[in-house]
C-alpha cells in the first residue's frame, strides 16, 4: 500500500500536563470533560486518543483511579476509539507508571525513545520558563517493553531527534519489537527537534524498515508537532504518507492564529489539509488494523 493508498490515522492530543484553564478552557480535568472533548475530536476525524491523566481538579495524575475514570467515560462516549496512555514522567519510578498499565491495558502507550535536555525558553523575558533532564535509558525503555509485550499493549515510540530512531534497531535486533511499528516523529520541543518541513523529512527518511517479523509488515509513522508550527508540518506528513496528531497538549491555534474552542477544531482543521492533500482520514477500524491492535470486546 504506498502512502497516498493508506489511511491517515489522526491522534488527538487531549490534554497534556502542563497547560491548565486558565490558559486554555477546553482542557479537560474530569472525566466528563475528557468525554466530551474526546467526543468533539472522534466526531472530527480522530480514531486514537493520547491521554494524560489528571485528577478532578486538573492536577496531574498517574494513579490508576483516575485514568480508569477517564478511559472509562471516554469508552463510554466514544465506543471502540483507540486509547493511547502516555507513560513520561520526571521523578517518577517505572513500576509507578507500569502500575496504570497493567491494570487498564490501553490499546496504545507512548514510549520516549531516548534522554534529552526538554525546555521551554521566553524570548520576551530572556529566559528558560522550565528545563529538565528527561531520562529514558535504554534499561528504562526494555523495562516498559518487556511489560507492554506481556500486557497487550501496542508502543507508540516517540523519538524527539534522529538518535532516538537509531535506538529502535537494537531493540528490533533483540526481538523485543515486531512490526507494525508505530513511531512518532516528535518536533517543537526545546532540547529536540526543531518544527521545520525540512526536518520532518529527513526524519521520515531515517524511520527503520521492517524486520519482516510480525503483523504486515508496514511500519507506521506520525507527526507531532509542539507549537503553532504544527500547522507547517501536517501536510509534509500527508505526503509522504505519514500519519498526524493534533491537540490541546501540543497547541491551542488554528493556522489563521486564532485561537480553537478545543480538540474538535483542531481535529477538523487536520482532516481538513489531510483530504485536501489527497488522503483519506483513517476511520476507528482502519486505524486499528494499520496499528495491529484488535477491536474490544
Amino acid at each position: 500500500m504506498s502512502g497516498f493508498e493508506k489511511p491517515c490515522i489522526l491522534t488527538n492530543s487531549i490534554s497534556g500536563v502542563v497547560a491548565n484553564k486558565e490558559q486554555h478552557p477546553a482542557i479537560p480535568y474530569t472525566p466528563a470533560e475528557y468525554a466530551a472533548e474526546a467526543r468533539r475530536a472522534v466526531d472530527a476525524g480522530a480514531s486514537m486518543i493520547h491521554i494524560h491523566a489528571r485528577k478532578h481538579d486538573g492536577t496531574p495524575s498517574f494513579e490508576i483511579e483516575n485514568y480508569r475514570e477517564i478511559t472509562d467515560a471516554i469508552k463510554a462516549e466514544c465506543g471502540d476509539v483507540v486509547i493511547n496512555f502516555s507513560t513520561g514522567a520526571v521523578g517518577l519510578s517505572v513500576e509507578k507508571r507500569l502500575e496504570y498499565l497493567e491494570a487498564i491495558r490501553p490499546d496504545v502507550a507512548a514510549l520516549n525513545m531516548g534522554s534529552m535536555n526538554y525546555a521551554k525558553y521566553s524570548k520576551r523575558r530572556k529566559e528558560f520558563i522550565f528545563g529538565f533532564i528527561f531520562e529514558n535509558s535504554f534499561d528504562t525503555i526494555i523495562q516498559f517493553l518487556r511489560a507492554m509485550n506481556e500486557y497487550g499493549i501496542r508502543p507508540e515510540h516517540e523519538c524527539f531527534e534522529l538518535g532516538h530512531l537509531a535506538s529502535l534497531e537494537p531493540l528490533i535486533d533483540m526481538g523485543i519489537l515486531e512490526s507494525p511499528l508505530q513511531i512518532s516523529l516528535v518536533t517543537g520541543v526545546l532540547g529536540g527537534t526543531p518544527a521545520r518541513p525540512a526536518n520532518l523529512k529527513h526524519m521520515a527518511s531515517q524511520v527503520p524498515q521492517p524486520d519482516g517479523h510480525g503483523g504486515d509488515g508496514v511500519n507506521n509513522w506520525g507527526m507531532v508537532g509542539v507549537s503553532r508550527e504544527q500547522w507547517d508540518l501536517v501536510p509534509v506528513a500527508v505526503a509522504e504518507g505519514g500519519n498526524v496528531r493534533v491537540g490541546l497538549e501540543d497547541n491551542f491555534y488554528l493556522p489563521s492564529g486564532e485561537l480553537a474552542k478545543g480538540n474538535g477544531d483542531l481535529c477538523e482543521e487536520a482532516a481538513r489539509q489531510i483530504e485536501a492533500g489527497g488522503r483519506k482520514v483513517a476511520t476507528i477500524a482502519e486505524a486499528r488494523e494499520l496499528l495491529g491492535v484488535p477491536r474490544n470486546g
